[in-house]
């Protein structure tokens, strides 16, 4: 189903392959919604594609498998499926599709992430079923988690000063 999606919306898009490429621009696109660079700590990603014209995002994992994370400070498991699709605006990821966290022992579909102008230190995550959590943003965006997703040295060199005076989640 996710493919389908990413289909309809490559026409007009701005596409990039090659891991590298793929979490400089995740991050990119992350850090202009105003939303936690760490919220998508994906592994190998093989393509992510933008239309900025619709707000549809998309990531794919060379291994089309998915991923388990754990936040550490939030004690907080979440699964990436291979493909992870969402509509990006301001402050929001809604319609998200390949994105689940375990609550007690339940798998639950994340489906919008949000950060609004009114409290940007808090990122509320919305599951399917109306059931809603928020953490402080800090908890998702650590340099633990940061440092992960620049893994090469031309990455880490790009790095805003602001990162590398702190964090980005510590820099406002």
């Amino acid at each position: 189903m996710a493919s389908q999606l990413i289909e309809s919306h490559r026409a007009g898009a701005e596409i990039v392959t090659g891991d590298d490429i793929c979490r400089k621009k995740s991050i990119e696109l992350l850090e202009e919604l105003g939303l936690p660079v760490g919220l998508l700590p994906l592994e190998d990603i093989e393509e992510f594609g933008y239309n900025q014209q619709t707000g549809f995002l998309w990531m794919v994992q060379r291994k089309k498998k998915k991923i388990e994370h754990t936040f550490k400070k939030i004690k907080q498991t979440v699964s990436y499926a291979g493909e992870v699709t969402a509509f990006a605006e301001k402050g929001k990821l809604k319609k998200i599709t390949g994105v689940k966290t375990k609550e007690l022992m339940l798998w639950i579909s994340i489906v919008e992430v949000c950060a609004t102008e009114a409290s940007p230190e808090k990122v509320t995550f919305k599951s399917g079923a109306g059931i809603s959590k928020t953490f402080e943003r800090r908890c998702i965006c650590t340099w633990g988690v940061q440092k992960a997703f620049w893994s090469s040295s031309s990455l880490f060199l790009d790095l805003p000063q602001r990162a590398l005076a702190g964090g980005v989640a510590n820099a406002e």
